[in-house]
C-alpha cells in the first residue's frame, strides 16, 4: 500500500482510524521556517470532528505533535514527522462490516485486495480520519506559501441543492481568502448557511447523508509554475486532491462548461494593466494555460460525494455465507462531509503548490 505523494515536497501518511495514532512525514521543507502553531491549530480546528451538527459526534482533540524536523518551533530541514493520537474510538460498531461490506465504501475492494487482513475499524487506513495529518502538513506549507506572497483559500460552493456565490475568477483577493480560511462554515454569502444546514439536518433525520462541492482559489502565484505535460499544475494538484476521501470530481476554471462554448467565448483575452503586468479580461482557464500558471487566480472546483456510511437500511452481500443481505450501519458518521473537507482540500492544494514552487524551473 502506497500513501505518499509529491516530488520535491513529499508527503507520506500513516496510521488507522482506530489505531493508537495517525500521522504523516513531510519531506523537502526548507530549514529556518518559524512555524505559527496558532495558525496551524486554526486549520486543525476547522477539520476536527464533534464540533457541529453537520459532523460526526466523535470527539478528538486533534492536537498534532511534531516529533522531528522542528526545534524550538523552527524547521531544521530534516523530514517533519507529525503524530495525532486517537482517543475516542468505538471499534465494536464495525464488527459486522468484516463480512457485510458497506455500499460505496472501500470495505469490499480492500477485503479482496488484502485478503481480508485490512483494518475494518472505522475504515482503518481508508478512513477520512487520515485527512487530519494532511491538514497539519498543509498548514505548514500554507505558511511558507504566505511568506512567498501566495495565499490559498476556499469556500463551500454547494450542499445538496443549495449553492453559494462563486468567486469572481478575475478579482479574487488575498484578503477574501484569508477571511474565509478561518471560518468553520466558510461561505461568500452568509445567508446561504441556514438553508445549507437545513439540507444536512433533513438528511440526518432521514438516516441519510448529502454531498456537495467546494471552490478553492490561490492568488499571488508567479507565472510559469508547472509544465506542459505530466507535471502540469492540473496534474500535480489533482494527484493530491484525489487522495482526499469523497472527492469524485475536479475541474479548473470553466471546467466542463468549456464543452458548450465557442473559442471566441472561451478564450481569455489579454491586456496590460496599469502596472504593465499581463492580465486577462476573463479567467475561464482558471489561472492555468499549457499546464502552467499564467498570473491569474488559480480556481479549482471539487465535487464531494455523500458519506457512504448511513443508518438507512441498504442492500449488500455477506462474504462469509455468499448470500445477499441487508445492512444497517451503526456508529458515528458525518451526515455531510463538505464543511470538514474544505480545510483538507485547502491543505492539499497548499502542499501541491509548494511542491510546484520547489520544482521551479526543473520542469
Amino acid at each position: 500500500m502506497t500513501s505518499s505523494v509529491g516530488n520535491k515536497i513529499r508527503l507520506s501518511v500513516f496510521g488507522e482510524s482506530h489505531g493508537l495514532a495517525i500521522g504523516c512525514t513531510l519531506e523537502g521543507v526548507p530549514s529556518g521556517v518559524k512555524i505559527d502553531f496558532d495558525a496551524l491549530m486554526t486549520q486543525m480546528s476547522r477539520r476536527a470532528p464533534g464540533k457541529d451538527k453537520t459532523a460526526t459526534t466523535r470527539k478528538e482533540a486533534d492536537i498534532p505533535e511534531l516529533i522531528s524536523g522542528v526545534v524550538d518551533g523552527v524547521t531544521t530541514g530534516a523530514p517533519i514527522t507529525i503524530i495525532i493520537k486517537n482517543n475516542d474510538t468505538k471499534s465494536h460498531n464495525y464488527d459486522n462490516l468484516r463480512d457485510n461490506p458497506r455500499p460505496s465504501h472501500a470495505d469490499y475492494a480492500a477485503s479482496v485486495k488484502y485478503g481480508g487482513a485490512n483494518d475494518i475499524r472505522g475504515g482503518g487506513h481508508f478512513s477520512a480520519r487520515l485527512t487530519a495529518p494532511i491538514v497539519a502538513a498543509g498548514a505548514i506549507c500554507r505558511q511558507i506559501l504566505k511568506d512567498e506572497g501566495i495565499t490559498v483559500g476556499g469556500h463551500i460552493l454547494s450542499i445538496g441543492g443549495v449553492e453559494d456565490k462563486r468567486f469572481d475568477p478575475v478579482n479574487v483577493t488575498d484578503t477574501e481568502l484569508e477571511a474565509l480560511s478561518s471560518k468553520l462554515f466558510a461561505l461568500i454569502s452568509p445567508e446561504k448557511e441556514k438553508p445549507m444546514r437545513a439540507e444536512v439536518e433533513s438528511a440526518r433525520l432521514d438516516c441519510d447523508s448529502v454531498g456537495g462541492a467546494a471552490e478553492l482559489a490561490a492568488v499571488g502565484l508567479p507565472v510559469g509554475l508547472g509544465s506542459h505535460m505530466f507535471l502540469g499544475v492540473e496534474n500535480v494538484v489533482s494527484n493530491i486532491l484525489y487522495g482526499v476521501p469523497a472527492v469524485k470530481g475536479i475541474s479548473f476554471g470553466a471546467g466542463f462548461g468549456y464543452a458548450a462554448l465557442k473559442g471566441s467565448e472561451a478564450n481569455d483575452q489579454m491586456y496590460f494593466d496599469e502596472n504593465g503586468a499581463v492580465k486577462c479580461y476573463t479567467n475561464n482557464c482558471g489561472g492555468i494555460t499549457g499546464g502552467m500558471t499564467n498570473g491569474m487566480p488559480l480556481i479549482v472546483t471539487v465535487a464531494l460525494k455523500p458519506t457512504p456510511s448511513i443508518a438507512k437500511e441498504q442492500k449488500t452481500v455477506n462474504l462469509k455465507t455468499g448470500e445477499n443481505t441487508t445492512l444497517k450501519i451503526e456508529g458515528r458518521h458525518d451526515p455531510c462531509i463538505v464543511p470538514r473537507a474544505l480545510p483538507v482540500l485547502e491543505a492539499a492544494l497548499s502542499i501541491a503548490l509548494l511542491d510546484l514552487l520547489a520544482l521551479g524551473e526543473e520542469v
